[in-house]
């Protein structure tokens, strides 16, 4: 009914922690909804807690390192531990202190998908400015221009993720195009041997090979790491040749129709997911042009580049803040 909370209580696999939540407020001509068994359902008291208010403190739980206190690995499954979940301690301000704090947060939340809005408009601008200057262009296979790679992730059990050891490069740390490896990436516990072998470098190319349908494929080149950072078995890293590729023109081409069209057709389905493999990555069509030509078509599209990673610097320090202020407001600090 409306105003329930539905909680994700098993799925995902290691890495991937289970426990998002999402508020019911509705459907379509009122429709009754029901969820699978991968999830539970809470109803709130509505006589002490706002349902929003209860929201946005299992939202804050989920992305923090506390909700690894809740993982237990099963055979292929990581599940929510639901017992031990609901004991965690709530500061229960009166209900109307709790909507203003929840007007307080959507608020920043409505500033937050302005920008990623922008952001979006500017990639669909860029896109289009690519595609037209590379109509007509002779492709090749990206084999040809590939120094080393495609080499799968690292796999570790859930229990390995926490707040110390390694940064780790997930599926949810980039959407594909621009990223920033630098901040708010999760830790895995790790041997000096396994960090080294799959340790990432500026310039590298990383591919997801397993996601859903419309996202397996996304890629991003490195552009910067604060330290040494892995990446995990759901991604595939490549190095390119430095004198036939330019990684942030690998980076845009990855991400527009043609290869996108090319994973969809060459990945393999499985229950909500899709993967592809090495072989899928090295027969992917590439433009056959020299590695200045790369450049100009790059500084051709500076303007739009230029705005989109402003706009995604803008988008980072609101998240820093709305996290930050988050955090204060359910704390009881502010």
């Amino acid at each position: 009914m409306i105003g329930d909370l539905i909680v994700e209580a098993s799925g995902g696999g290691p890495g991937t922690p289970v426990g998002r939540v999402a508020l019911h407020k509705g459907g379509i001509d009122g429709r009754v909804y029901a969820c699978s068994n991968f999830f539970r359902v809470m109803r709130p008291n509505l006589e002490i807690i706002d349902p929003d208010f209860l929201a946005q403190f299992l939202v804050k739980v989920y992305r923090s390192p506390e909700i690894w206190r809740y993982q237990q690995q099963t055979t292929g499954l990581v599940n929510l531990k639901f017992r031990d979940y609901l004991e965690q301690p709530l500061l229960l301000p009166p209900l109307d202190e709790q909507r203003r704090i929840v007007e307080l947060i959507d608020a920043v939340t409505a500033q937050e998908r302005a920008i990623v809005r922008s952001i979006a408009k500017l990639e669909q601008l860029g896109k289009g400015m690519a595609a037209g200057q590379l109509a007509g262009v002779e492709l090749g296979r990206f084999e040809e221009f590939i120094e080393y790679g495609p080499q799968n992730g690292i796999y570790k059990s859930a229990s390995s993720y926490g707040v110390e050891g390694v940064p780790i490069v997930r599926i949810d740390s980039f959407r594909g195009g621009p990223s920033d490896f630098t901040r708010n990436l999760l830790r895995v516990s790790l041997s000096a041997p396994e960090a080294a072998s799959y340790g990432l470098a500026v310039g590298d190319i990383v591919i997801n090979r397993v996601n859903t349908p419309e996202l397996v494929g996304k890629s991003t080149a490195v552009r910067e790491l604060a330290e040494p950072t892995v990446f995990e078995s759901n991604m595939m890293r490549c190095k390119v040749r430095a004198d036939r590729a330019v990684p942030m023109f690998v980076e845009m081409w990855l991400g527009s129709v043609l290869p996108k069209r090319h994973f969809r057709v060459r990945a393999k389905s499985a229950i909500s997911q899709a993967s592809i493999n090495g072989d899928d990555v090295r027969d992917c069509p590439f433009p056959r042009i020299e590695v200045r030509e790369q450049r100009a078509i790059l500084e051709r599209l500076a303007a739009v580049t230029t705005q989109q990673r402003l706009e995604e610097a803008e988008l980072a320090k609101l998240r820093d803040l709305k996290q930050g202020l988050v955090d204060d407001l359910l704390s009881g600090k502010v």
